[in-house]
């Protein structure tokens, strides 16, 4: 975790060291498509989205898209172990609402499936989702939980699934295949899911909720109430410190081996210069995650954006 460096100090507290995880990057895209069934073997257990707790409903969502859409289908199998089934899900439920119109001869009975949805959407919220393929796969994902992320390695854990995914794939699209660029993508997309959080909590905590990681509040005897609240104490700041340290040195260790990583692949982390501009924005308000001035535009991000580009950097 992030030494706080606490004390008086003049001017912008700097940020502090992290405890960096060295992961070796997820492999080739391409290679988890192959370990993943065929749509031959997709066929065969399809039968099993069906019965009690529908045990094959993930492989029915593969099914529905290598049959409505083969290119989600792709998309989806390229998504890491860990998050393919919410892409999947998430995929399969856009066809199903897509289809509708296309499948069904009178308006009534469209009506009728387009209020099951509704229907089941609300209940999966209630925990008690319908017996449909789709459906429980959607009910089985985390973000519905609601709950705090228990320490700093489970938001990295879940921003590496989520954002790190969406880059792993937008490098897959510009035709990189590099070791160099999937290892600056795993730090930079951790780097975004912190300082997510981090964005986020204004808005989070005006509907109640608190999603920082766990062990660092209380490593600073820092309760959710304080954040309700809109503290602005000492300890509070150094929380927001220690997760935007964490954030910078992820930013920082993606950009120390640029030169490694093919300029093919810059164009996928181009998002680093807005993180980089929070990350100074909150440093300047010394941590202060409710302050006014986090919530304003930079009208210069765009020019930012362009020299980046330009330069061939990240």
């Amino acid at each position: 975790m992030a030494t706080s460096m606490l004390g008086s100090v003049r001017g912008p507290r700097p940020f502090g060291l992290a405890n960096l995880f060295h992961r070796q990057p997820p492999r080739d895209a391409w290679e988890r498509v192959r370990r993943l069934p065929g749509p031959s073997a997709v066929r065969r257990s399809v039968a099993a989205a069906s019965g009690p707790g529908i045990p094959g409903s993930h492989l029915y969502c593969l099914e529905l898209l290598r049959k409505r859409d083969y290119e989600s289908y792709l998309c989806s199998l390229l998504f890491p172990a860990e998050c393919q089934r919410s892409a999947s899900a998430l995929r399969a439920f856009n066809v199903e609402l897509a289809q509708v119109k296309d499948s069904v001869s009178e308006k009534t009975i469209g009506l009728m499936r387009m209020q099951f949805w509704k229907k089941a959407v609300e209940d999966m919220y209630c925990d008690n989702p319908p017996h449909q393929p789709v459906a429980i796969e959607l009910w089985k994902e985390k973000n519905l939980d609601d709950k705090a992320y228990r320490s700093m390695q489970e938001l990295e854990n879940y921003a590496e699934n989520t954002q790190g995914s969406l880059l792993y794939l937008t490098l897959e699209v510009l035709g990189v295949k590099d070791l160099h660029a999937d290892h600056a993508a795993s730090h930079i997309g951790k780097a975004q899911g912190i300082v997510t959080c981090l964005r986020a909590t204004p808005y989070h905590s005006s509907r109640r909720q608190v999603f920082l990681p766990m062990d660092v509040c209380v490593q600073h005897g820092v309760s959710q109430e304080d954040f309700l609240r809109r503290n602005q104490d000492k300890n509070v700041r150094d929380v927001v410190y220690d997760i935007a340290s964490q954030a910078h040195l992820h930013l920082k260790h993606a950009r120390s081996f640029h030169r490694s990583v093919p300029a093919e692949a810059f164009p996928a982390f181009l998002q680093t210069v807005s993180l980089e501009d929070y990350l100074k924005k909150i440093q300047r308000v010394d941590f202060d995650i409710f302050h006014p001035s986090l919530q304003q535009k930079n009208m210069l991000l765009p020019l930012s954006l362009y020299i980046q580009s330009w330069r061939k950097r990240y």
